[in-house]
């Protein structure tokens, strides 16, 4: 991998700054609002934020690089999408949680719904993502589909992927600030009191954390390489050591890739469409 100590400070921050996101959500339900419950009142309405972040933004944002992860290079390539949907199945179940959470908590205090822009944008980008999920299960997932199919609708997948993402952290950013519109009236949001400076701090943090998962996932020198070409690989090519002297793939010998064991590998490979394109 080209740029491997590079990778390395983006992957951190990446988790750092969602980590943090994580917390400075809890923080903020539990210190400045009602705390959580599950009563009908405003602490089950703070599940709502704190599994929105958890879910919809931080696990969703792993699911996306999940590919990018060198280590995980020599893993099957049936293995890590297992890994990656996986990922995404929870972090949809986190988000169907939060939805039944504010439902709940306007229908008990007899608040309309459905009338904002951020609750239009957040329940048309779940059901995108649910829609995403079951189309990407049932293409790249399940053995049925033609690679034709999978090639041709790749693109579309990961930038409607993409799109989704970067619309998610876009709806909560609209939601964090119509909650502080809202809810701070003594001394109201724009005397920007410390809750208000907080939650916008949490802002800029899920912001940055979702430029840095973009980054990481559009750049082609950190993209998985071909199923077949990770076989021919030298072990030494995963090491830091091996990556800072600017060697990305070591190949086996001539007489090993023309080999007849090496052909079926690939034979096997192309029949179980296997090979990769992210």
């Amino acid at each position: 991998m080209e740029g491997y100590k590079t990778f390395l400070v983006f992957l951190v921050s990446t988790l750092l700054l969602g980590f943090l996101g994580v917390i400075f959500t809890l923080v903020w339900v539990l210190h400045w609002r009602e705390g959580l419950g599950w009563d009908g009142g405003a602490a089950e309405f703070n599940w709502h934020p704190v599994l929105v972040t958890s879910g919809f933004i931080f696990i969703q944002g792993i699911a996306i690089i999940v590919y990018r992860l060198p280590w995980t290079w020599k893993c099957s390539k049936l293995l890590m999408k297992f890994i990656h949907s996986g990922l995404h199945l929870t972090a949809l179940v986190f988000t169907i949680v939060a939805l039944v959470a504010v439902f709940d908590f306007h229908n008990a205090k007899n608040i309309p719904n459905m009338y904002s822009l951020h609750s239009w944008i957040g329940l048309t980008v779940v059901i995108l993502y649910a829609l995403q999920l079951v189309l990407g299960v049932s293409v790249y997932l399940l053995p049925f589909a033609p690679n034709t199919l999978r090639a041709v609708l790749m693109p579309i997948h990961v930038y409607s992927g993409l799109l989704i993402f970067t619309t998610v952290i876009a709806t909560a950013l609209m939601g964090i600030t119509e909650k502080l519109i809202f809810s701070l009236k003594e001394p109201p949001y724009s005397k920007m009191p410390p809750e208000a400076i907080f939650v916008n701090t949490f802002g800029l943090l899920i912001l940055v954390f979702g430029g840095l998962v973009v980054w990481m996932v559009t750049t082609p020198a950190w993209k998985r390489p071909r199923e077949q070409d990770i076989k021919t690989l030298s072990p030494t090519v995963f090491s830091p050591e091996r990556t800072e002297e600017g060697s990305t793939v070591t190949e086996k010998s001539d007489v090993e890739l023309n080999s007849e064991a090496a052909r079926k590998r690939i034979l096997k490979l192309d029949e179980a469409g296997q090979r990769s394109t992210m």
